[in-house]
């Protein structure tokens, strides 16, 4: 058991004996991707959260970066990638070379010129290259389900993770 802290202050155990926990990996805070992919999250959270998951979200940038971000998920400063590395989450140039990628960099990209995302800092101390990663964590701490990104768009979508949780309930 080990308690992690959040960019506010809150306390969460992993793993959660009440709920699954659902681990996301992103790159750094502002970043056009991960704000197109998390916006799906905030959409459908309460859903998420109906079907017994907690989201607890690592990014690599520090906590003061994060704080003004408005989640209703728990969000967790690993600029140091203590967790990354604990996790085998890594980075790589394909990060942003895929094509699976390009579409995501060009509508995160406007609509952080548009106003809707809070623009990234200019230097990230972590790097702009992370891929992504999402585990699903069960109540005694075993990972049920992992996937580790090929490219800086690839993450389990909403759906996904919601059938990783039916199929772990039938189990």
């Amino acid at each position: 058991m080990r308690e992690l802290i959040t960019v506010s202050g809150e306390r969460v155990r992993l793993p959660d004996p009440d709920r699954l926990v659902h681990l996301q990996f992103r790159r750094f805070a502002g970043c056009p991707i991960c704000n197109l992919h998390l916006q799906s999250v905030v959409r459908r959270h309460d859903e998420i959260t109906a079907a017994g998951i907690r989201e607890v979200v690592f990014f690599h940038s520090p906590a003061d970066e994060l704080r003004d971000y408005d989640l209703p998920f728990a969000v967790i400063a690993d600029p140091e990638k203590r967790y990354y590395r604990e996790y085998g989450v890594e980075s790589s140039r394909r990060a942003l070379l895929h094509p699976r990628t390009w579409g995501a960099i060009l509508r995160g990209g406007a609509l952080t010129a548009l106003g809707r995302f809070r623009p990234p800092a200019a230097k990230q101390e972590g790097g702009r290259l992370g891929l992504p990663a999402d585990f699903l964590i069960d109540r005694d701490g075993s990972v049920l389900a992992a996937k580790r990104g090929e490219h800086a768009y690839d993450q389990w979508s909403v759906d996904e993770l919601l059938a990783f949780a039916r199929t772990t309930e039938r189990a």
